[in-house]
């Protein structure tokens, strides 16, 4: 590719990256689901009884 060419993407992927960190930034302030919270505790819970049996 041409310099020019690139030149005109630099915005586009700066764009893209400062989107992308703002989705992620959300994402990762937002509480988990209940349902998920409970699939956690449950196998922790096997987790704990299988290394108990051991």
């Amino acid at each position: 590719m041409s310099k020019t060419s690139d030149e005109d993407h630099d915005p586009i992927a700066a764009l893209i990256d400062a989107n992308l960190k703002r989705v992620y930034s959300d994402l990762v302030q937002e509480e988990l689901p209940d349902r998920f919270k409970d699939l956690l505790a449950v196998l922790k819970a096997q987790e704990t009884q299988e290394k108990a049996g051991k």
